[in-house]
């Protein structure tokens, strides 16, 4: 199993796939693929269900929850990783949507497909 590295903020990053393109740095606008699950498994949310990559316009914008924007600027172009985010860096104490409830772990699989 891929090792697993805690960042300050308490974000978990665990890299399934190296990467061998650019890194993302803030101010990227980064096309992914992801798919999004709770502890329990529940899967909430996942573009490739959808066969849609998503972008983020740009990262560190603050456009997308803080774990992503965090995240993201761990991997590079052709990466795969597991975020494990707190609900402090994820929708906190309200949830969103009924789909994730309060104080919700959230784990997010991450494809980073291309820089734009």
């Amino acid at each position: 199993m891929a090792e697993v590295t805690r960042t300050n903020s308490g974000l978990y990053y665990q890299k399934l796939e190296e990467g061998t393109g650019a890194k993302v740095e803030s101010g990227d606008d980064v096309e992914v693929h992801y798919t999004g699950t709770l502890l329990d498994g529940t899967k909430f949310d996942s573009s490739v269900d959808r066969n849609k990559t998503f972008v983020v316009e740009p990262v560190g914008a603050g456009r997308v929850i803080p774990g992503w924007d965090e995240g993201l600027k761990l991997m590079k172009v052709g990466e795969r990783a597991r975020l494990y985010i707190p609900s402090h860096l994820g929708y906190g104490r309200y949830g969103s949507q009924g789909a994730i409830p309060p104080n919700a772990v959230l784990i997010f699989d991450i494809e980073v497909i291309s820089i734009q």
